[in-house]
């Protein structure tokens, strides 16, 4: 059955949780209700049976995608076979992926519900399936320096390619919001450095403060204050793991007016200081 909770870590240390299984023909057994600890996805090439996510049932079935994010609770209803793949990844190892990638991350997995299932057509799925497979093979290879890294680019184009599925399926419907959505998500990856307030990318998308705030905690369940911040974290976050620049560089770089202010932002964030959370990915690289 799959297991939660089995993590294969892929570059020496205990900072990372990343996971890739493979399923052929495989018969998968009824199991309690479970508390993922990490985002998952199930890419199904052929199977059946039933899966309860927090409290609804899907249907295995064939060419499908099931996205299922942290602390949500799952259950297989019956026995079901499948032939495909099982991903499991935690924010630390998605850090890895480059920035470029984080709001199509974001748009699938922040309202995992919204998103649940995905139906593939043929053309689709023939354009999935390759990406999941080289990753797969990626990952039975032995360890090597910058493994990780390579995994996590190839998790970066898989969500790519998913986020654009998940855009051509729901257009259409209420795509119009859907859309201004969607063009936050870029604005706040091309102009996090310019603006912090959620006024400056309302006026840029021709709408009211709290439309934006509305759309987005109907895609996402979070707010756009929200979702900006979550953005200069992960950029906080990228350059004090990745680069030696001193904290107050990245404040500045950040357009914090202050280091104090970054500082004061972070801990808010992250329940710890920059300079703490620097130097505990320096004690687990040693």
């Amino acid at each position: 059955m799959i297991n939660p909770h089995r993590l294969v870590l892929n570059d020496n240390t205990d900072k990372y949780a990343f996971s890739i299984e493979r399923y052929e023909n495989q018969i998968l057994n009824c199991q309690s209700p479970t508390r993922l600890f990490h985002n998952r996805i199930l890419f199904v090439e052929k199977g059946y049976g039933t899966i309860s996510i927090d409290d609804y049932v899907f249907s295995i079935g064939d060419n499908r995608i099931f996205l299922m994010a942290q602390d949500q609770i799952v259950q297989w209803e019956m026995d079901l076979m499948m032939t495909g793949y099982e991903l499991n990844f935690d924010e630390f190892f998605w850090e890895k992926a480059p920035a470029s990638a984080s709001n199509c991350k974001s748009v699938l997995f922040d309202n995992a519900a919204v998103n649940q299932l995905l139906q593939l057509n043929h053309s689709d799925f023939g354009e999935i399936q390759p990406t999941f497979s080289a990753l797969w093979m990626e990952h039975l290879k032995k360890d090597y320096i910058n493994k990780a890294d390579v995994l996590a680019a190839y998790l970066k184009i898989m969500m790519i390619k998913i986020a654009n599925v998940n855009a051509t399926l729901k257009e259409g419907f209420d795509s119009y919001e859907y859309q201004q959505y969607r063009k936050f998500y870029n604005q706040i990856s091309n102009d996090f450095m310019v603006s912090h307030e959620v006024d400056y990318y309302a006026a840029e998308l021709n709408i009211s403060a709290r439309k934006l705030t509305a759309i987005c905690k109907r895609y996402s369940g979070k707010g756009a204050k929200e979702l900006i911040n979550r953005q200069l974290m992960a950029e906080a976050k990228r350059h004090l793991q990745f680069s030696t620049n001193p904290v107050k560089d990245i404040a500045y770089y950040l357009r914090f007016a202050t280091p104090e202010q970054f500082s004061h932002f972070f801990k808010k964030n992250a329940s710890q200081s920059p300079s703490h959370y620097r130097s505990y990915l320096v004690k687990t690289d040693m």
